[in-house]
């Protein structure tokens, strides 16, 4: 029988298996250290997360820093110089920081002012909360937050920021809010604990708040001067003790 010269002859089949287009490397991996590749390129993903948070928190830091350094420098100039005469060129050296960095946390020089007397008066209602938190009575509450007052009131240039050029650049009106903002309502809140405990008579409170409040003040102002802090105590302590019955 004659062959079939015309037949293509079958050619066996060379098609490459799916694999066949890893690389060299690839291909040498075991099982069980190509299972381990997509767990690594996930945790190269996870791992990037933390870093942003890490900057993002390091930005806040930096940024808290640069307003802390701002209110400090201030607040040194305010009472060196006080608010009229210090100038924003002046506070952004001292801070060693541009004036862009002040403008960007603080509107004028005006808001860098408001925003340090906040931190004087929230220091000062932050060490009489601490003094008078285990006070066995509501007349030693008093007592004790009026000498806490006056300690904290000594620290220098507290005065003159608080009593005397805080009033006068932004007006009683908005250092009373600051006062509430900053949780400086000791006072107000020791005649009212006083008159549930029965032990001051019912008054009207924002009256009596605000007399003794002045008295406390005015004495502050003294003290600062010079006067002696021995007398102003007594004499306030004397005033709480006519007011309030003993425990």
């Amino acid at each position: 029988m004659q062959e079939d010269s015309d037949m293509a002859p079958v050619k066996p089949s060379i098609k490459a298996p799916a694999q066949a287009s890893q690389t060299p490397a690839q291909a040498s991996q075991t099982p069980a250290q190509a299972s381990q590749t997509p767990a690594k390129a996930s945790q190269g993903r996870a791992g990037r997360q933390p870093d942003r948070q890490m900057q993002r928190r390091s930005n806040k830091q930096r940024s808290e820093t640069t307003r802390a350094a701002l209110i400090s420098a201030a607040r040194r100039l305010f009472v060196e110089k006080g608010y009229a005469e210090t100038g924003t060129p002046e506070i952004v050296a001292a801070a060693q920081v541009t004036r862009g960095a002040l403008y960007h946390h603080f509107d004028d020089k005006a808001d860098l002012f408001r925003a340090t007397l906040r931190e004087e008066a929230r220091a000062v209602a932050d060490h009489i909360e601490r003094e008078t938190q285990e006070a066995p009575s509501a007349l030693e509450a008093m007592t004790r937050g009026a000498d806490s007052y006056f300690t904290a009131m000594s620290v220098p240039g507290r005065v003159r920021l608080l009593l005397l050029d805080g009033p006068a650049v932004l007006g009683h009106a908005e250092m009373a809010d600051i006062d509430r903002e900053t949780g400086g309502e000791e006072l107000r809140q020791g005649l009212a604990y006083a008159m549930e405990q029965g032990a001051l008579a019912p008054l009207p409170l924002e009256s009596m708040t605000s007399i003794l409040s002045a008295a406390f003040d005015r004495a502050a102002l003294a003290i600062a001067e010079g006067a002696p802090a021995d007398d102003y105590k007594a004499a306030i302590r004397r005033v709480l003790e006519g007011l309030l019955k003993k425990a």
